[in-house]
């Protein structure tokens, strides 16, 4: 039997999205289930058994995991301990002074490991990778085995400038492997072979606190697949929009904090550039978070780092993403001063809003749209048989309406108003503030809940049109199975640029060009081509901030060619002009560290294939009419089953789009247009424009 089928899953944190792609038809088939808790493997299982009965038929499912995020957010990790130079057992500790609220004056921090389970042992390597103090051996085991009697399941190993030189670390880690029983030993050279000490040593202690969590979990789920047979690729999606192997997410859970929302932002890229629109900000809303992203030229940017948490940070390139608590399962709340707030606390998938009955009491979002008549309670997402409307309305009335002496649907219009603002917040931070006319951009809404606020944000923000894929509540699935597999390197150089050894610099690229293409062929998967992708980040000497460099280079039969100084320094120039729009004439320039890509490009699926069929028609697609709250009062508005609507199509506001994993809303004054791949184009209706 052929194996012809890709699955893309992707678990958030009220809903497990599945998308199955048939590579020898065409055919795709998506599939939205509550997210099970406490182990997601229940549901990530249940949501490809909905489309697929066998699963010898597979050849790869792809998995955008939140089951690291998950464990930092609500510090579910493993007991770890750590392993450190003497004198700098409270680095974790210290960070980089910052505070959690900017302007206040008190704030608490509690590390992930306490400050009893950071072990000294005497060691040292100065900065220039000289090493003073070697490793003490006898002190390392000492201390590996009082972690291990303290309960300890995972030891990260943080030794000062370990980047300039591995050596002590790399002895340690023998030492402590030989008797350390599970593989949940994390070396910060091995991870992030960076200078500046509090990120590295942050990264490699959470991604040890990770390991057994995150490897645990994988194991799981693989073991679950292979025991009905599935015999094909399992892939997990990294945080930079590449995936991996499992092998790699188990050695390297870090790597998977925000993997669902960088697989979303992937599919949409792709989406959008086919459609043709190169310039787009994202919008995922799920059932407990808005993610938002900005794509420019059809490239999403990379973010070298990131904060989980406050105190949380994970130096590894990363899909730049904002997030905030605004999500259809965020709860409505009245404060003491009497103001309105959604979230940050969510209902999640259990018990959920208010209207699925599992005994919430208080209001969401999504009870805000079901009582305003945007949803349908008869035919809701995710499995759900049927939304209590009374119930979200008592609860609403009690929570906001009463506080606020508001009826219950101005109450609802309330909630809905005050979650577009904060989203729309959240869409100019990633555009205005950084810089960019949002008029140039198109906007696209994706998640099971972003498609009935689009056409409020674009009205709002100024966005010139949203764009809504096929699949809006799947997108971030979709993206597992588009997303290529990406191995990423960095190594500290530390160099002025006119001192620059470059030959030794095109050997550490070579070397990782080699690790790299040796990562995919260990992969066994299949890939349309292959890219190379080297950046230098460099700076003024002086600067604390860096800029990336990116360094053409030639690669005749897969060997380095040695860059110039010259062109190092031509490349600077052109990436600093660009970022602060001047130069420092007579400025001494430096490159700090060489950061290394090896990507191995996925097929892409034509996205023709889910177009509207032949059988698509304005006939086929009218589902009547329902009464719906918009703008302070009641429209009998026309209902539409998306996926039978003709490409061509254009229906005018307002009306509501219906398909099973979203809902559509077309605001009054707006109109929606099919194009060739499926998507609606929602944008102010021109004059006398109607359905056709």
């Amino acid at each position: 039997m052929s194996r012809s089928l890709m699955i893309g899953v992707d678990v958030g944190g009220t809903f497990t999205d599945v998308f199955v792609l048939d590579e020898a038809t065409g055919e795709a088939r998506v599939a939205k289930v509550p997210t099970t808790r406490p182990d997601q493997s229940g549901g990530f299982l249940a949501g490809i058994r909905a489309q697929v009965s066998d699963l010898a038929r597979v050849a790869s499912v792809v998995h955008g995991t939140t089951a690291g995020t998950n464990a930092l957010l609500e510090r579910k990790g493993a007991r770890t301990g750590v392993i450190t130079t003497a004198g700098f057992r409270d680095a974790l500790e210290m960070r980089r002074r910052d505070r959690p609220r900017t302007w206040g004056l008190r704030g608490d921090f509690v590390p992930i490991v306490p400050r009893d389970l950071r072990i000294e042992v005497p060691e040292r390597v100065l900065s220039c990778g000289t090493v003073r103090v070697p490793v003490d051996i006898a002190a390392v085991e000492a201390a590996g085995r009082a972690l291990l009697d303290a309960g300890c399941e995972a030891v990260a190993i943080l030794f000062v400038n370990s980047y300039a030189n591995s050596e002590n670390e790399a002895r340690a880690a023998e030492a402590l492997r030989a008797f350390w029983p599970n593989p949940h030993v994390s070396v910060s050279s091995e991870i992030l072979p960076e200078i500046r000490e509090f990120e590295r040593f942050s990264t490699a202690a959470l991604n040890a606190y990770l390991q057994p969590e995150v490897s645990g979990y994988l194991d799981r789920l693989e073991r679950s697949l292979r025991s009905e047979d599935f015999g094909g690729e399992f892939l997990i999606v990294q945080s930079n929009g590449g995936v991996m192997s499992v092998d790699t997410a188990c050695r390297v859970p870090v790597r998977t904090a925000l993997s669902g929302p960088a697989a979303g932002v992937i599919a949409a890229a792709y989406i959008a550039g086919t459609a043709g629109f190169p310039d787009i900000i994202t919008g995922d809303m799920g059932g407990t978070s808005f993610d938002v992203s900005l794509i420019a030229g059809g490239q999403a940017a990379l973010a070298p780092q990131t904060s989980i948490d406050f105190g949380m940070v994970v130096r590894n390139p990363m899909i730049e993403i904002a997030t905030i608590g605004a999500g259809g399962g965020s709860i409505a709340w009245v404060d003491k001063g009497g103001l309105l707030n959604i979230g940050p606390e969510s209902a999640g998938s259990d018990p959920g809003p208010v209207a699925y009955g599992r005994g919430n009491d208080r209001p969401t979002v999504t009870d805000a749209n079901i009582v305003l008549g945007r949803i349908d309670p008869a035919r809701p997402i995710g499995g759900i048989a049927r939304l209590d409307v009374e119930a979200a309305r008592a609860a609403i009335a009690a929570h906001v309406g009463e506080p606020l002496g508001l009826g219950i649907e101005a109450s609802a219009e309330a909630i809905i108003r005050v979650a577009n603002s904060r989203m729309a917040g959240a869409l100019r931070l990633v555009s205005v503030e950084r810089g960019h006319d949002p008029k140039r951009f198109a906007y696209m809404p994706f998640g099971g809940g972003g498609a009935l606020h689009a056409g409020a944000l674009i009205a709002e923000t100024g966005v010139g049109r949203a764009i809504v894929p096929r699949f809006p509540g799947v997108t971030s699935a979709m993206g597992c199975v588009i997303a290529d597999m990406r191995q990423d390197f960095v190594q500290t150089v530390n160099t002025m640029t006119a001192q620059a050894d470059t030959g030794a610099l095109a050997a550490l690229m070579q070397e990782h060009h080699d690790a790299g293409q040796a990562q995919l062929a260990a992969a066994g998967v299949s890939f349309a081509g292959r890219e190379v992708v080297f950046e230098l980040d460099m700076a003024y000497v002086g600067q604390t901030h860096t800029v990336a460099v990116p360094l053409p280079v030639e690669l005749p039969e897969g060997r380095v060619r040695p860059p110039t100084r010259e062109g190092i320094l031509s490349a600077f120039e052109d990436a600093y002009m660009a970022t602060y729009g001047r130069l420092l004439p007579g400025g001494v320039t430096r490159i700090l560290n060489l950061r290394s890509a090896v990507i191995g490009l996925r097929p892409k699926f034509d996205l023709s294939t889910l177009a509207p069929g032949p059988d698509a028609s304005l006939e086929a697609a009218r589902r009547g009419s329902r009464p719906v709250h918009l703008g302070g009062s009641w429209h009998e508005t026309a209902i539409w089953d998306r996926l039978s609507l003709p490409v061509g199509a254009v229906i005018t506001g307002p009306a509501i789009l219906d398909q099973p994993d979203t809902t559509i809303l077309i605001e009054p004054g707006q109109a929606g247009e099919v194009d060739r791949f499926g998507n609606v184009i929602i944008a102010p209706a021109l004059a006398g424009q109607e359905g056709k």
